[in-house]
């Protein structure tokens, strides 16, 4: 029979998680919600990412093969949980770092050693960004014929050369906004010879690793910040429009040449749709738990809310959500973990558990909301700050709509698809 008994070492993981959360996160909102710009929001969570690293929570996201301590996904997916059901903006900083290492450690080399040490010393506040989405939208960036990419590279000597600008890459600025201490750019390679050669958009698709050292030897103007961007919720993230002008990097810094990238940044964003299920789980779980304390509330009446079938039905949605979510997701962290045959064929649970979660942790906060009434309306409550944390769970990471769907529906037409191989070993 299947056992959902976690094992000694997620139990500690758990443990570990949820001792820094009431440690460290029940206070960060508390640290930033006064100040005035998205900017100052996060650098005052620095301390919070500094404990976090001293914490061994940045080489809890580094697989034990190139040197971190993470067993498996499906701590993960727990330690993402225990964060969210929390604090999101502080958390999301200290994700993003871990998603900004995920492609190095999926293509890793001895040779790139390195470009890891920074993040395997817990020490100091090192941040790591994924730069992939521009400002013109990439949910068509692998489309036959299309423009692509607009973040290009080429090869000058033993030289490769970034120009081009990006957005919403968690933490790219750093922390003084002059380039994060590693940032793994995807691009796109314009060298005539490859180009030449190329019979789709993947055969172009490169990363490079970009080091604060790099920008700063590529002279003035090689990195600037355009725009930062005030979002709606996680107040304290910075993801800003930034741009690449005549970046120089050494040769050794080439992560996935030309061909190569392509498949190396789906496996990561297929990783990360699992980690945003379990942001979903967590953000319902808060929801959960906010929405059952205030139900046994009487509200003027003559017993809590609560016995009321309306608000009895609305709690046993989210708590059913709450529940199959966490499921999906740690079905999804097993699967790419331990599943069966090629990464291809164990993703499909990754992409819908990015899809179910988030979209549920939306409907839970609405649900809580109604339970709740104009009440929920009070920022004094949690209600709104958790719907505007969840509502960008369905259009970041990949957008249900426009890349996560998609990437779904091409898994469902491939010739030979087995609708339950990954959940029974075999077609059924």
């Amino acid at each position: 029979m299947v056992d959902f008994i976690l094992s000694t070492s997620e139990q500690q993981a758990r443990a570990a998680a949820a001792t820094f959360a009431a440690s460290h996160l029940t206070t960060a909102k508390a640290t930033y919600a006064s100040l005035p710009t998205q900017e100052v929001r996060f650098r005052a969570l620095k301390p919070i990412y500094e404990a976090a690293v001293k914490a061994g929570l940045l080489k809890s996201q580094i697989p034990t093969a190139v040197g971190g301590t993470s067993e498996n996904l499906v701590e993960a997916a727990i330690l993402v949980e225990e964060f969210y059901a929390v604090e999101a903006s502080a958390s999301l900083t200290i994700f993003g770092t871990g998603l900004g290492l995920t492609p190095l450690a999926l293509a890793f080399r001895p040779e790139l050693q390195e470009f890891l040490d920074p993040f395997l010393s817990g020490t100091g506040a090192p941040i790591a960004s994924l730069v992939f989405s521009e400002p013109g939208g990439v949910a068509n960036w692998l489309e036959p014929d299309a423009p692509g990419l607009q973040t290009t590279a080429h090869r000058e000597g033993d030289e490769w050369v970034l120009d081009g600008e990006k957005m919403w890459a968690t933490s790219s600025a750093g922390w003084d906004y002059k380039g994060a201490d590693l940032s793994c750019v995807v691009c796109r390679c314009v060298d005539p010879d490859v180009v030449a050669r190329a019979l789709h958009p993947r055969d172009l698709i490169m990363v490079l690793l970009i080091t604060r050292a790099d920008i700063e030897s590529s002279g003035e103007g090689a990195f600037t910040v355009i725009k930062d961007i005030e979002t709606a919720g996680h107040k304290a993230v910075s993801g800003p429009h930034i741009k690449y002008t005549n970046v120089r990097v050494p040769l050794k810094s080439i992560l996935c040449p030309p061909g190569t990238g392509a498949e190396v940044i789906t496996q990561t964003f297929e990783i990360s749709a699992m980690l945003v299920g379990a942001m979903g789980v967590g953000i319902q779980r808060a929801v959960f738990e906010a929405a059952l304390a205030f139900s046994k509330n009487t509200r003027g009446g003559t017993v809590p809310i609560a016995q009321h079938q309306a608000v009895g039905d609305l709690l046993i949605n989210i708590k059913m959500r709450t529940e199959t979510s966490r499921l999906l997701t740690w079905k999804a962290a097993h699967c790419l973990t331990f599943g069966p045959r090629e990464h291809a064929q164990r993703r499909e649970h990754a992409l819908l558990a990015k899809v179910h979660c988030a979209e549920a942790a939306v409907q839970s906060c609405l649900d809580a909301i109604n339970l709740v009434g104009v009440s929920s309306y009070d920022a004094e409550l949690p209600f709104a700050d958790l719907l505007s944390a969840a509502l960008v769970l369905p259009i970041f990471d990949g957008g249900n709509v426009g890349m996560r769907r998609r990437a779904l529906q091409g898994l469902y037409i491939e010739e030979g698809y087995q609708p339950w191989f990954t959940s029974f070993g075999a077609q059924a």
